[in-house]
Protein backbone atom coordinates (compact mmCIF):
# COMPACT_ATOMS: atom_id res chain seq x y z
CA UNK A 1 0.00 0.00 0.00
CA UNK A 2 0.79 3.58 -1.47
CA UNK A 3 1.65 5.34 2.46
CA UNK A 4 1.25 8.54 0.82
CA UNK A 5 -2.14 7.87 -0.14
CA UNK A 6 -2.98 5.86 2.93
CA UNK A 7 -1.87 8.75 5.69
CA UNK A 8 -3.86 11.41 3.15
CA UNK A 9 -6.69 8.75 3.19
CA UNK A 10 -6.56 8.75 7.09
CA UNK A 11 -6.07 12.25 7.57
CA UNK A 12 -9.82 12.57 5.70
CA UNK A 13 -11.35 9.85 7.58
CA UNK A 14 -10.33 11.37 10.56
CA UNK A 15 -11.95 14.76 9.87
CA UNK A 16 -15.26 12.81 8.41
CA UNK A 17 -14.85 10.49 12.04
CA UNK A 18 -14.81 13.79 13.84
CA UNK A 19 -18.19 15.43 11.91
CA UNK A 20 -19.44 11.88 12.33
CA UNK A 21 -19.23 12.14 15.97
CA UNK A 22 -21.20 15.70 16.24
CA UNK A 23 -23.84 14.79 13.72
CA UNK A 24 -27.54 13.55 14.72
CA UNK A 25 -27.95 10.19 15.12
CA UNK A 26 -31.03 10.39 12.27
CA UNK A 27 -28.29 11.61 9.71
CA UNK A 28 -26.49 8.83 10.20
CA UNK A 29 -27.47 6.44 7.21
CA UNK A 30 -24.59 3.56 6.87
CA UNK A 31 -25.25 0.87 3.86
CA UNK A 32 -22.00 -1.12 5.04
CA UNK A 33 -22.09 -1.83 8.97
CA UNK A 34 -19.55 -4.36 10.98
CA UNK A 35 -19.33 -5.70 14.13
CA UNK A 36 -15.89 -5.08 15.84
CA UNK A 37 -15.61 -7.24 19.17
CA UNK A 38 -12.84 -7.71 21.62
CA UNK A 39 -12.18 -10.81 23.65
CA UNK A 40 -10.20 -10.62 26.87
CA UNK A 41 -6.61 -11.63 27.38
CA UNK A 42 -4.05 -9.92 29.55
CA UNK A 43 -5.43 -6.33 29.39
CA UNK A 44 -2.15 -4.85 28.47
CA UNK A 45 -3.44 -2.73 25.90
CA UNK A 46 -6.69 -2.32 27.12
CA UNK A 47 -6.19 1.42 28.73
CA UNK A 48 -4.97 2.08 24.78
CA UNK A 49 -8.09 0.14 23.06
CA UNK A 50 -10.62 2.37 24.67
CA UNK A 51 -9.08 5.60 24.25
CA UNK A 52 -8.70 4.94 20.58
CA UNK A 53 -13.01 3.86 20.48
CA UNK A 54 -13.53 6.90 22.47
CA UNK A 55 -11.90 9.14 20.40
CA UNK A 56 -13.56 7.53 17.23
CA UNK A 57 -16.78 6.80 18.61
CA UNK A 58 -16.64 3.29 17.91
CA UNK A 59 -18.97 0.95 19.36
CA UNK A 60 -18.26 -2.36 20.22
CA UNK A 61 -19.26 -5.96 22.13
CA UNK A 62 -16.90 -6.79 25.10
CA UNK A 63 -16.77 -10.95 25.80
CA UNK A 64 -15.62 -11.29 29.14
CA UNK A 65 -13.75 -13.79 31.25
CA UNK A 66 -11.53 -14.09 34.03
CA UNK A 67 -8.25 -14.25 32.76
CA UNK A 68 -4.66 -13.76 34.09
CA UNK A 69 -3.45 -9.92 33.37
CA UNK A 70 -0.14 -7.95 33.14
CA UNK A 71 -1.82 -5.49 36.10
CA UNK A 72 -4.29 -6.78 38.67
CA UNK A 73 -4.75 -10.03 39.09
CA UNK A 74 -7.14 -11.18 36.92
CA UNK A 75 -9.24 -9.38 34.45
CA UNK A 76 -12.74 -9.55 35.90
CA UNK A 77 -10.85 -8.70 39.20
CA UNK A 78 -11.46 -5.76 41.17
CA UNK A 79 -8.53 -3.63 39.58
CA UNK A 80 -10.26 -4.16 36.47
CA UNK A 81 -13.88 -3.35 37.76
CA UNK A 82 -13.76 0.49 37.63
CA UNK A 83 -12.46 -0.24 33.74
CA UNK A 84 -15.31 -2.29 32.48
CA UNK A 85 -18.09 -0.06 34.22
CA UNK A 86 -16.29 3.32 32.36
CA UNK A 87 -17.16 0.67 29.25
CA UNK A 88 -20.35 0.15 29.70
CA UNK A 89 -21.60 3.42 30.73
CA UNK A 90 -19.97 4.78 27.36
CA UNK A 91 -22.27 2.64 25.21
CA UNK A 92 -20.52 -0.70 24.51
CA UNK A 93 -21.90 -4.03 25.30
CA UNK A 94 -20.58 -6.75 27.29
CA UNK A 95 -21.30 -10.54 27.51
CA UNK A 96 -20.04 -13.86 28.33
CA UNK A 97 -16.66 -15.43 27.47
CA UNK A 98 -17.46 -18.10 30.20
CA UNK A 99 -15.52 -17.30 34.11
CA UNK A 100 -12.46 -19.34 33.34
CA UNK A 101 -11.72 -19.09 29.96
CA UNK A 102 -13.13 -22.89 29.41
CA UNK A 103 -12.73 -24.48 26.04
CA UNK A 104 -14.59 -26.87 25.05
CA UNK A 105 -12.73 -30.92 23.95
CA UNK A 106 -15.71 -33.05 23.21
CA UNK A 107 -19.13 -34.06 23.75
CA UNK A 108 -19.59 -36.86 25.62
CA UNK A 109 -22.59 -39.38 24.74
CA UNK A 110 -24.77 -42.04 26.60
CA UNK A 111 -23.40 -45.38 25.66
CA UNK A 112 -27.46 -46.54 25.37
CA UNK A 113 -29.09 -43.44 23.85
CA UNK A 114 -26.35 -42.30 21.92
CA UNK A 115 -27.30 -38.21 23.59
CA UNK A 116 -24.91 -36.01 24.30
CA UNK A 117 -25.14 -35.53 28.03
CA UNK A 118 -21.92 -33.76 29.09
CA UNK A 119 -18.50 -32.25 28.15
CA UNK A 120 -14.80 -32.47 28.28
CA UNK A 121 -13.64 -29.26 29.21
CA UNK A 122 -10.55 -27.63 29.64
CA UNK A 123 -10.18 -24.06 31.08
CA UNK A 124 -6.92 -21.78 30.54
CA UNK A 125 -7.77 -19.66 33.95
CA UNK A 126 -9.16 -20.95 37.86
CA UNK A 127 -8.49 -22.89 39.99
CA UNK A 128 -8.40 -26.07 37.49
CA UNK A 129 -6.54 -24.16 34.61
CA UNK A 130 -4.83 -26.94 32.48
CA UNK A 131 -6.82 -29.40 33.71
CA UNK A 132 -9.50 -31.31 31.46
CA UNK A 133 -12.51 -32.63 33.15
CA UNK A 134 -16.04 -33.29 32.39
CA UNK A 135 -19.11 -30.97 33.09
CA UNK A 136 -22.62 -31.56 32.71
CA UNK A 137 -24.82 -29.08 29.90
CA UNK A 138 -26.08 -27.34 33.10
CA UNK A 139 -22.62 -26.79 34.66
CA UNK A 140 -21.65 -25.29 31.65
CA UNK A 141 -24.12 -22.56 31.54
CA UNK A 142 -23.19 -22.03 34.73
CA UNK A 143 -19.50 -21.08 33.55
CA UNK A 144 -21.32 -19.26 30.94
CA UNK A 145 -23.73 -17.15 34.02
CA UNK A 146 -20.86 -17.00 35.98
CA UNK A 147 -19.13 -14.04 33.75
CA UNK A 148 -22.65 -12.84 32.51
CA UNK A 149 -23.06 -11.99 36.76
CA UNK A 150 -19.55 -10.96 37.56
CA UNK A 151 -20.05 -8.14 34.45
CA UNK A 152 -23.65 -6.92 36.00
CA UNK A 153 -22.24 -6.76 39.32
CA UNK A 154 -19.48 -4.74 38.70
CA UNK A 155 -21.11 -2.29 35.98
CA UNK A 156 -24.66 -2.03 37.25
CA UNK A 157 -25.62 -2.87 33.00
CA UNK A 158 -26.99 -5.95 32.11
CA UNK A 159 -24.64 -8.51 30.59
CA UNK A 160 -25.90 -9.14 26.81
CA UNK A 161 -27.41 -13.00 26.53
CA UNK A 162 -24.86 -14.32 24.55
CA UNK A 163 -21.40 -15.47 25.16
CA UNK A 164 -18.19 -16.53 22.80
CA UNK A 165 -16.36 -20.48 23.06
CA UNK A 166 -13.17 -19.50 23.66
CA UNK A 167 -11.11 -20.25 20.69
CA UNK A 168 -14.24 -20.16 19.08
CA UNK A 169 -14.65 -24.34 20.06
CA UNK A 170 -17.99 -25.81 19.67
CA UNK A 171 -20.22 -28.70 18.75
CA UNK A 172 -23.97 -28.57 17.84
CA UNK A 173 -24.89 -29.84 21.36
CA UNK A 174 -22.36 -27.12 23.38
CA UNK A 175 -24.12 -24.46 21.45
CA UNK A 176 -27.82 -25.87 21.55
CA UNK A 177 -26.94 -26.27 25.71
CA UNK A 178 -26.08 -22.82 25.70
CA UNK A 179 -29.18 -21.84 24.25
CA UNK A 180 -31.37 -23.59 26.67
CA UNK A 181 -29.62 -21.90 29.43
CA UNK A 182 -30.49 -18.58 27.65
CA UNK A 183 -27.36 -17.69 26.00
CA UNK A 184 -26.50 -17.83 22.04
CA UNK A 185 -23.23 -18.19 20.62
CA UNK A 186 -21.14 -16.02 18.85
CA UNK A 187 -18.38 -16.34 16.29
CA UNK A 188 -16.75 -14.27 13.78
CA UNK A 189 -16.30 -13.76 10.17
CA UNK A 190 -13.48 -15.12 8.30
CA UNK A 191 -12.46 -12.03 6.96
CA UNK A 192 -13.37 -10.61 10.88
CA UNK A 193 -10.19 -12.77 12.29
CA UNK A 194 -7.98 -10.17 12.70
CA UNK A 195 -4.63 -12.02 13.55
CA UNK A 196 -3.37 -10.85 16.49
CA UNK A 197 -3.49 -14.22 18.10
CA UNK A 198 -0.86 -15.23 15.30
CA UNK A 199 2.97 -14.71 15.60
CA UNK A 200 4.15 -11.62 15.00
CA UNK A 201 7.32 -12.56 13.10
CA UNK A 202 4.97 -14.78 10.66
CA UNK A 203 2.18 -11.86 10.49
CA UNK A 204 3.50 -8.49 10.75
CA UNK A 205 0.98 -5.81 12.06
CA UNK A 206 1.36 -4.11 8.59
CA UNK A 207 0.18 -7.61 6.42
CA UNK A 208 -2.80 -8.01 8.84
CA UNK A 209 -3.46 -4.43 8.54
CA UNK A 210 -3.41 -4.55 4.63
CA UNK A 211 -5.69 -8.01 4.80
CA UNK A 212 -8.42 -6.82 6.90
CA UNK A 213 -8.98 -3.32 4.56
CA UNK A 214 -9.27 -5.89 1.08
CA UNK A 215 -11.16 -8.39 3.07
CA UNK A 216 -13.89 -6.81 5.65
CA UNK A 217 -17.37 -6.67 3.66
CA UNK A 218 -20.96 -5.08 5.55
CA UNK A 219 -22.03 -7.45 7.96
CA UNK A 220 -19.05 -8.96 9.26
CA UNK A 221 -18.32 -9.64 12.87
CA UNK A 222 -14.64 -8.74 13.66
CA UNK A 223 -12.50 -10.17 16.62
CA UNK A 224 -9.44 -9.00 18.62
CA UNK A 225 -8.24 -8.93 22.20
CA UNK A 226 -7.01 -7.19 24.73
CA UNK A 227 -3.87 -8.49 24.83
CA UNK A 228 -2.40 -12.10 23.37
CA UNK A 229 0.79 -13.57 25.56
CA UNK A 230 2.45 -15.12 23.09
CA UNK A 231 2.48 -12.26 20.20
CA UNK A 232 5.79 -10.06 20.34
CA UNK A 233 4.91 -7.05 18.69
CA UNK A 234 1.42 -6.10 19.87
CA UNK A 235 -1.52 -5.40 17.65
CA UNK A 236 -3.52 -3.04 18.50
CA UNK A 237 -0.78 0.11 18.93
CA UNK A 238 0.12 -0.30 15.16
CA UNK A 239 -3.32 -1.57 13.73
CA UNK A 240 -6.75 -0.23 15.93
CA UNK A 241 -6.61 2.96 14.80
CA UNK A 242 -5.82 2.56 11.12
CA UNK A 243 -8.30 -0.17 10.61
CA UNK A 244 -10.29 2.15 12.16
CA UNK A 245 -10.30 4.86 10.44
CA UNK A 246 -10.08 3.18 7.13
CA UNK A 247 -13.10 1.50 7.20
CA UNK A 248 -14.66 4.56 8.24
CA UNK A 249 -13.09 5.95 4.64
CA UNK A 250 -14.56 2.92 2.94
CA UNK A 251 -17.91 3.99 3.98
CA UNK A 252 -18.55 1.37 6.69
CA UNK A 253 -19.89 2.09 10.52
CA UNK A 254 -19.96 0.08 13.33
CA UNK A 255 -22.57 -1.00 15.72
CA UNK A 256 -22.49 -3.54 18.88
CA UNK A 257 -23.99 -6.74 18.53
CA UNK A 258 -27.45 -5.36 20.50
CA UNK A 259 -27.94 -4.09 16.58
CA UNK A 260 -27.06 -7.67 14.84
CA UNK A 261 -29.99 -8.78 12.68
CA UNK A 262 -28.88 -12.58 13.78
CA UNK A 263 -29.00 -11.40 17.45
CA UNK A 264 -31.41 -8.39 17.84
CA UNK A 265 -34.52 -10.62 18.38
CA UNK A 266 -33.04 -13.33 20.72
CA UNK A 267 -31.98 -10.38 22.96
CA UNK A 268 -35.64 -8.91 23.09
CA UNK A 269 -36.68 -11.74 24.59
CA UNK A 270 -37.63 -11.68 27.70
CA UNK A 271 -36.43 -13.09 30.45
CA UNK A 272 -36.59 -13.41 33.95
CA UNK A 273 -34.45 -11.29 36.53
Amino acid sequence: MDRRRFMAGAAGAAAWSACRAQAAPAALACGKTVYLTFDTGHMGIAQFVAQVLQKHKVPVTFFAANEPAKEGSSSLGDYWAPWWKARADEGHQLASHTYDHMYWVADIRDAATGQVTHFKVRPSAGERANQTFVVSAAEYCVEIARAAHRLESITGHKALPLYRAPGGKTSPALIAAAQKGGYQQVGWAAAGFLGDELPSDKYPNATLLARALQSIRGGDILLAHLGIWSRQDPWAPAVLEPLILGLLEKGFCFQTLAEHPAYKNWIAQPRGA
